[in-house]
């Protein structure tokens, strides 16, 4: 449990940036159809996240644990089941949906497939520049070449007037970043947006958006599932699994000296020179870890009970306690309690 000091704690919270988007309570149900009709997705459940400006939090899991529908949720592409989502303090509403956009923007995984190849880069800007930005005729090309230079695809004018195809993939994302950064955004929302490159310029185009969280002062949200490329390129960790959040803190923190037996799973499965070896993830059986969560069930006890090395009784038929450690870190589990 936490020992600090009242007195500090009260100059860190002094000290923390403006919560800028969050999550309160989000729970997602996606209803079956076909011959699964009257089942039902618990794609998330009651999940609080926050995000504060000019930081960058990364929202680590495997494939399927929830956190692209949390992204869409946060951008109101969908809408949660229960809870709400909150801008600056205040709940987004149906009528704010046009403000939010412009407020809140994402970065898709696949840059071949969000960008529409049949128009040219300088319509693909010019669009969130006309309706976001609300950019006269007048000043539209000279705005769109200052966001080719933004994103560092130079000279602007070899640019402007090619199709998306007649990019590489490392220039497409750089399209698509400025296309985001057209709108004059509070927030970027990263769905996994180097996955799909070249290994080579992944590291580019994560120090491209670190370049613009320092300089514009953006809240920035990194989805992925590599948790090595999360402590590079992250202020905080989120961990999730199975719709539930299980672990978050400061980047080194939660990847130094983890809590949640899946943090310290994902951590062996990411090999690290530099970091300690963590715990008791060693020990986990291969074909526990083969067997996924069943996302169809109603949440019972922890959600990784099923393959955890760890668990007990109770963690199968209750929810465990939140503990809090040193430096906001917290975690979900019934080992501390």
């Amino acid at each position: 449990m936490s020992t600090t000091p009242p007195a500090t704690q009260a100059a860190e919270a002094a000290e923390t940036p403006e919560a800028i988007l969050q999550a309160v309570g989000v729970t997602k149900r996606i209803p079956l159809h076909g011959r699964d009709r009257g089942h039902v997705v618990h794609a998330l459940n009651g999940v609080d996240l926050t995000l504060r400006r000019g930081q960058i939090l990364a929202l680590v899991g495997e494939s399927g644990s929830g956190k692209s529908t949390l992204a869409r949720l946060l951008a109101l592409g969908d809408v949660p089941t229960s809870g709400e989502v909150q801008f600056a303090g205040k709940p987004v509403r149906r009528a704010d949906r046009r403000t939010h956009f412009g407020r809140v923007q994402m970065v898709l995984q696949d840059p071949f497939s969000s960008l529409n190849n049949l128009h040219r880069v300088r319509y693909i800007l010019s669009r969130p520049l006309r309706n976001f930005a609300r950019t006269s005729s007048a000043e539209l090309e000279g705005r769109v070449l200052e966001l080719l230079e933004r994103v560092n695809l130079t000279p602007a004018d070899d640019f402007i007037d090619k199709y998306p195809h007649e990019l590489s993939g490392g220039q497409r994302q750089r399209i698509a970043i400025a296309r985001a950064l057209a709108a004059e955004p509070a927030v970027l929302l990263g769905d996994e947006p180097v996955s799909m490159l070249d290994v080579s310029i992944r590291l580019d185009i994560l120090n491209l958006l670190a370049e613009l969280r320092r300089r514009d002062g953006l809240a920035m949200l990194y989805i992925t599932h590599d948790i090595a490329s999360a402590r590079y390129f992250a202020d905080e960790i989120s961990v999730m699994y199975a719709g539930h959040i299980v672990e978050t803190g400061p980047v080194e923190q939660v990847t130094q000296e983890p809590k949640h037996p899946y943090t310290k799973l994902l951590l062996a499965a990411s090999p690290d020179p530099d970091r300690p070896t963590a715990g008791s993830s060693e020990d986990l059986d291969e074909e526990d870890l083969a067997e996924p969560p069943n996302l169809l069930a109603e949440p019972v006890g922890c959600p990784f009970a099923h393959r955890c090395p760890d668990a007990t009784p109770a963690c199968s038929t209750t929810a465990p306690p939140t503990h809090t450690f040193a430096a906001s870190h917290w975690a979900r589990c019934w080992l501390y309690s």
